[in-house]
């Protein structure tokens, strides 16, 4: 494998470019538009991640004698088409929502104008990055929603493959969770990373008052112990007695949760922990978590589900060609009509809508206008707020949206965006999207 990101994609992505290379249409002016038709069962809203991911994929997506003499070897394309990729460059300009914001049915998520060729070899890309990263940052932000102000640190790393491993820390991070075990997210992204030791430990030495003196030893009498390797009130009484009253905290990591953490409690008060932390780890989810809201739980940790994204592991979004320019070079609007993957044409402006208590109450799409144009019939700026930014322009991205630092700042507009949702998006139970996407 090289450096290069061009090979992350379908052949037929190619195939269509050979054959518009060939009959000419390949430098037709087009717009794309990645976009959700529908939210999973059961979300009110999704939350937009991988977008800094995506655009550092693009600057990537560069086709060197590697991937050449590859595509060349599998006879995939022709010499003509191969000699074009040599040299190809994104050169266009992208708009989208911003990483962190709330998006719901039919938000024009990222728009893509550039030729027909430039643009179209980039669907797989576009779509795997965002697809994966929004699932999981739509899983986490109800995690933490439920949380109320409770952090959680993200453990997923071991339930999916090792560089979506990176992705989904990054992606729960942006949605709110304030650390991550995975050492490379936090290495590449600048998330915060956690971490003491598993049940092996323990197992390790001959007792376990041993293992919690070594580990002491090592970490410091603040660390996190592991109590419940062999019996949880046991655990709890060897792990005070080694690390004193003023233990960090403990974790569970099995059995009746609400009634165990509650007998935790009260035995860590009754032996003068009271500043000791309990922390859960135990095949987490927002119903779960969500149900431990009234125990004294200060801390979780969640693997799998937010790896998963908790049942939905893609947002389902598409990329469609929405625009074109004719042969009088004015834009022709196209749309798919097949039944249940109806897709609506042309250029687009979206805005929220924001009523006078600062809540979202309609998200806005208007028709005909480009993402830099005033939108026609467009009320006062106070009431709507711009949901698109420029990503990228000319083929060159925006560094506020890349590295750790776009990272951060997608994170903080999360937490900004959830102050405007109604009550009803943070529901758990199945329902409508928040707020309803209107066409104007």
């Amino acid at each position: 494998m090289t450096s290069s990101s061009a090979l992350l994609t379908d052949r037929y992505e190619l195939t269509m470019l050979d054959a518009a290379l060939r009959n000419g249409t390949a430098h037709r002016e087009s717009m794309f538009e990645a976009f959700a038709r529908r939210l999973p069962a059961g979300r009110r809203y999704g939350v937009v991640a991988g977008t800094g991911r995506l655009l550092e994929a693009i600057g990537r997506f560069r086709f060197t004698d590697a991937e050449l003499d590859w595509l060349r070897a599998a006879d995939v394309v022709h010499a003509s088409t191969l000699d074009w990729l040599a040299d190809y460059r994104f050169g266009g300009t992208i708009w989208g929502y911003r990483e962190g914001e709330a998006y719901f049915p039919g938000s024009p998520l990222v728009i893509v104008n550039a030729t027909f060729a430039e643009g179209v070899i980039l669907e797989t890309l576009i779509l795997s990055i965002l697809n994966s990263d929004s699932a999981v940052a739509s899983a986490a932000a109800r995690m933490v929603s439920v949380a109320l102000g409770r952090p959680l640190a993200e453990m997923g790393s071991r339930r999916t493959n090792e560089y979506a491993a990176v992705a989904t820390a990054r992606a729960a991070y942006i949605a709110g969770f304030g650390a991550t075990s995975n050492l490379e997210a936090g290495r590449t992204w600048g998330v915060p990373t956690m971490g003491t030791a598993a049940h092996s430990f323990t197992l390790l030495h001959d007792t376990e008052e041993d293992a919690f003196r070594a580990q002491v030893e090592a970490l410091g009498a603040g660390t996190t112990l592991l109590v419940d390797t062999y019996d949880v009130e046991k655990g709890v009484e060897t792990a005070v007695r080694v690390a004193g009253t003023g233990l960090g905290a403990v974790r569970i990591d099995s059995g009746d949760l609400p009634s165990v953490v509650a007998s935790v409690r009260d035995q860590l008060d009754s032996l003068g922990a009271v500043n000791t932390k309990i922390t859960v780890t135990s095949d987490l989810d927002e119903y779960l978590i969500g149900a431990l809201s009234g125990s004294p739980v200060d801390a979780y940790g969640v693997g799998t589900s937010v790896a998963t994204g908790s049942g939905s592991p893609t947002a389902g979004m598409v990329y469609k060609l929405v625009a074109r320019r004719g042969d009088d070079h004015e834009w022709v609007s196209v749309a798919k009509s097949s039944v249940e993957k109806v897709s609506v044409g042309g250029r687009k402006t979206a805005v929220r809508r924001i009523d006078s208590t600062r809540t979202a109450r309609e998200e806005i799409v208007y028709l005909g206008d480009g993402p830099d144009g005033e939108p026609e019939g467009a009320q006062d700026e106070s009431r709507e707020r711009p949901l698109q930014a420029t990503l990228m322009r000319d083929g060159v991205a925006d560094p506020a949206f890349l590295g750790a630092a776009g990272t951060k700042a997608a994170r903080e507009h999360r937490a900004a965006v959830m102050q405007e949702l109604p009550i009803e998006a943070f529901r758990l139970g199945a329902g409508e999207a928040a707020i309803p996407t209107v066409y104007r």
